[in-house]
């Protein structure tokens, strides 16, 4: 996805500076990286903010267009207002387009209303990670990753290795083979909420079958009990 917009140099620093700036409908910020000089840049708010509600601006490669020099760059942060929908900051870091980069992206999850834990079985997906940390050259970097929960049955967890990854792409991650997503019992009495929890803890736990076998332990415990 080829995303461009446009920023000034901006002269005047300081805190005074940045106020008026503000005043006038721009946003201070800042452009570095790529073993170059930082400069100070100005935008305008208005076309900053849309396009900041868009969620590819915040994982892809950008261009910025910086008085005429087009430069690619990635969004790094965004300082916002405590409670108005104002920004008051911006910083984008330059990328080389033969360097390698690290960037977090968000996880798309489909097929999960036709997932047999869910239409069959009455669950809930719970998403576990919603957004991972990739490591790519620019020109292999994907807005999103796609998650299909299509055979994701009651009491069962889709894991990392479970997703196609882009070629060129790797993740990065403190756990080897994380949930990425797991279907819990859905319902309204303690025993189901006893289930869920079970369910989640075990999960969280990455102990090779112990969501299964929580599910199973949670569903007898919620079995009445036979009448003598």
């Amino acid at each position: 996805m080829q995303i461009e917009f446009n920023a000034k140099k901006r002269e005047l620093q300081g805190s005074s500076a940045s106020r008026r700036l503000r005043r006038a409908g721009l946003v201070p910020g800042i452009l570095y990286g790529s073993n170059l000089k930082p400069e100070s840049i100005e935008l305008d708010h208005n076309a900053l903010f849309q396009h900041l509600r868009k969620e590819a601006f915040h994982s892809s490669v950008l261009t910025i267009n910086l008085e005429g020099n087009k430069q690619m760059c990635l969004l790094r942060d965004v300082q916002m207002h405590a409670y108005k929908r104002e920004v008051k900051h911006v910083d984008f870091q330059r990328i080389d387009a033969t360097q390698k980069i690290h960037q977090k992206v968000p996880l798309h999850f489909v097929n999960g209303e036709i997932a047999p834990g869910v239409k069959l079985h009455g669950g809930m997906v719970s998403h576990v990670i919603t957004e991972l940390n990739v490591r790519c050259l620019p020109k292999d970097l994907p807005s999103f990753l796609e998650v299909d929960l299509k055979d994701l049955d009651l009491g069962h967890s889709l894991h990392l290795s479970h997703i196609a990854l882009p070629s060129g792409v790797e993740v990065h991650h403190a756990e080897a083979d994380p949930v990425i997503a797991t279907v819990l019992v859905l319902g309204g009495n303690k025993a189901d909420e006893d289930a869920d929890a079970a369910v989640a803890t075990a999960a969280a736990a990455e102990a090779p079958g112990a969501v299964a076998a929580a599910a199973a332990a949670a569903e007898k415990k919620s079995a009445p009990a036979d009448k003598k």
